[in-house]
């Protein structure tokens, strides 16, 4: 919930998410179907709140959240609920983007969050009182760094690797990104994967492919396994 990138190919678009959290926190169940307020969705779960960073739904819909809005805030204990059960109760709907702006986010702790919908790209930040949303170009690639735990010049850092990323591969495999999500780029505090004395690491690198058919991919970094799953599939294991 950290870094999300936006890839469009020839038709084909790739969503990729890092989860960054801290060593004490319990990594995610791989993904898998559950029904969600009677819709189908792909998720890989959180244990700890039960909630997720990550979702696909079965109408072809994707969501992906970031913590922190515009600039970074103060966490407070007294939130409602959290951004991950949020997101699970977004993507439950026909009309994630219609349901997102209606609702009423009070209490909720500050995030963005990046949908796919209907073949448009869509984004929507809550800074703790009130909603920013708009609509993205499909026909450029698009990165997103959290500002809770990237400053100002790191988050430039990131877009500037990426977009040399883009201008590298013009024709791009999802697991290009994949790889360049899975590289620190020589930097372990502000690289595609930390590993920061503080204890924050990144768990794993999550992926949407969006052609044909929707497959959500996962790949878990701390035990080195990779899972793909789709609504067409049963869940495969892959190593």
């Amino acid at each position: 919930m950290c870094t999300v990138s936006f890839v469009p190919n020839r038709g084909s678009y790739y969503i990729t998410s890092n989860r960054d959290e801290h060593i004490s926190r319990p990594p995610a169940f791989e993904p898998k179907r559950e029904v969600v307020n009677n819709m189908g969705l792909l998720f890989p779960k959180d244990p700890q709140a039960g909630g997720t960073w990550f979702a696909i739904n079965e109408l072809g819909h994707v969501g992906v959240v970031l913590n922190g809005a515009f600039e970074k805030h103060r966490s407070t204990a007294n939130y409602r609920k959290s951004r991950g059960l949020v997101l699970l109760e977004v993507m439950s709907r026909e009309t994630p983007f219609r349901y997102v702006q209606d609702t009423c986010l009070e209490g909720i702790e500050p995030f963005t969050l990046v949908l796919w919908e209907n073949g448009s790209l869509l984004e929507t930040r809550w800074d703790g009182n009130r909603k920013h949303s708009k609509s993205l170009s499909t026909l450029e690639g698009h990165i997103w760094s959290s500002v809770t735990l990237y400053d100002a010049d790191a988050i430039h850092q990131r877009a500037s690797l990426f977009s040399d990323f883009m201008i590298e591969n013009t024709e791009v495999r999802p697991e290009q990104v994949v790889d360049f999500h899975s590289n620190n780029h020589q930097d372990f505090e502000n690289g595609f994967i930390i590993d920061r004395k503080t204890g924050l690491k990144t768990f794993s690198v999550t992926q949407a492919v969006l052609d044909d058919t929707t497959s959500l991919r996962h790949f878990d970094l701390l035990n080195g396994k990779k899972s793909v799953v789709s609504f067409n599939t049963d869940q495969l294991t892959l190593h």
